[in-house]
């Protein structure tokens, strides 16, 4: 079977995990092979919490976290403005410093556990899409003055002599963040966590969660775990095992694809080994890969498309930002679903019976799910308190049909704004 994303397609060896089996014991089940819920077991493993069993409905990283741009850096969907005048400084610089640790304690994690993901610890670059340089500065003195991180500023000469496009002015560069290969990432991850003892199981769909007296009773096709501590971690892919978590959240889609080998052809476009995203709300996002490859992503959409039609709109895309590469061949285009809440925040929590919850990552989530599984591995481990601080950001209805209407307007609405700010520039 020809491999549906590049990371697949290129990842180092994995043995395939077994499905569960029987009947098993547990302190603490994880529902979702995803970053979040690996990123769990291995935070409990690591505090010494070692009876603990997770089971994936596909393979690991099926979902967002095996088909993401492989971007680490800090921060969340919300943006870092809102975040201020929601919480206040105190709280908002706790919550955004979760993420900036993370991308730490992934690069440790990455040092200790010898994991081979391709890391490049080069930083990200924000280029600017419009010539009004507002929008650079404003984000640059909050998250100095309010957050305490410093994002240096790349004048447009500069930048242009990294990122070979007339498209940009200016830029930013966050030099605390690396990108990575995803998958390989993980599979790094649950080797750590099984030499530790965390079972894995794939294949093991989760049909029924159920109270067992004092404890939960999740069923599989395959067998049956009883558990002390369930935690739902399952993103974008819903489980349908409790309503109020699915409906707190809407999958939506986003589009990746990765070009031939381009050789020199690469050094026409970018002389940086930084990733790079722009200052639209619809932006592209990109990086150069070891085999000289340009991976590259964008769009937000209600549906998944074909490969094809992935394609051909960020080809489309991609040739307005570097038309040298006109003719280049894509050799790999897929999509996948992220999970995003309405209050753009991930969300984090309990109802007191033993059942907890992580999602709504909202693309943004290779550091939030690492402070997430961190915070949620000190609870159940340490009984640990500070993923209360996600607590202002509950399980809020969707309102699903009419939330993908509401979400895919508001992307056409700012989409178009950008595009007529554009325009008016000239």
């Amino acid at each position: 079977m020809t491999p549906e994303t590049w990371y697949a397609a290129s990842a180092r060896p994995f043995e395939s995990l077994p499905p569960l089996e029987g009947r098993q014991e547990a302190r603490v089940a994880i529902v979702g092979g995803g970053y979040a819920g690996v990123c769990l077991a291995l935070g409990l493993a690591e505090r010494g919490m070692r009876d603990v069993a997770l089971l994936e409905r596909e393979g690991i990283g099926h979902g967002a976290s095996g088909r993401n741009g492989g971007f680490v850096f800090a921060g969340y969907s919300l943006g870092e403005d809102a975040l201020l005048r929601q919480l206040g400084a105190e709280r908002a610089r706790v919550l955004y410093g979760a993420t900036t640790h993370a991308v730490d304690l992934i690069r440790r994690r990455i040092r200790q556990y010898a994991i081979a993901c391709d890391a490049v610890d080069a930083g990200v670059i924000w280029a600017n899409w419009f010539r009004d340089q507002s929008i650079l500065h404003a984000r640059q003195q909050l998250l100095k003055e309010s957050y305490g991180v410093t994002w240096e500023w790349l004048p447009e000469s500069q930048l242009r002599s990294v990122i070979h496009s007339n498209r940009y002015h200016d830029a930013l560069f966050e030099r605390n963040a690396l990108h990575l290969h995803p998958l390989d990432y993980l599979h790094g991850m649950v080797r750590a966590a099984q030499g530790q003892g965390v079972r894995f199981h794939e294949h093991s769909r989760v049909r029924k969660l159920e109270r067992d007296g004092p404890a939960w009773r999740i069923r599989t096709d395959g067998g049956e775990v009883q558990a002390q501590t369930v935690v739902l971690a399952c993103g974008g892919y819903l489980a349908h095992l409790q309503p109020q978590v699915d409906r707190a959240v809407l999958p939506i889609a986003t589009y990746v694809m990765v070009t031939e080998p381009l050789g020199e052809r690469l050094h026409e476009c970018l002389h940086t080994d930084a990733a790079i995203y722009d200052t639209r709300f619809a932006f592209d996002y990109y990086r150069p890969l070891k085999d000289t490859r340009l991976l590259w992503g964008g769009r937000i959409s209600i549906r998944n498309r074909s490969p094809q039609a992935v394609k051909k709109l960020l080809l489309r895309d991609l040739l307005r930002v570097f038309p040298q590469l006109e003719g280049v061949k894509i050799e790999f285009a897929w999509s996948g679903l992220m999970s995003y809440a309405r209050h753009q925040m991930p969300q984090l929590g309990t109802r007191g019976d033993g059942l907890w919850w992580m999602q709504a990552f909202g693309g943004h989530g290779t550091a939030p799910t690492c402070a997430a599984g961190e915070l949620l591995a000190d609870a159940l481990a340490e009984r640990g308190g500070g993923w209360r601080e996600f607590a202002p950001f509950g399980l809020q209805s969707v309102q699903r049909p009419f939330g993908y209407l509401a979400a895919q307007a508001q992307y056409w609405w700012l989409e178009a704004k950008d595009r007529w700010k554009a325009m008016l520039e000239g």
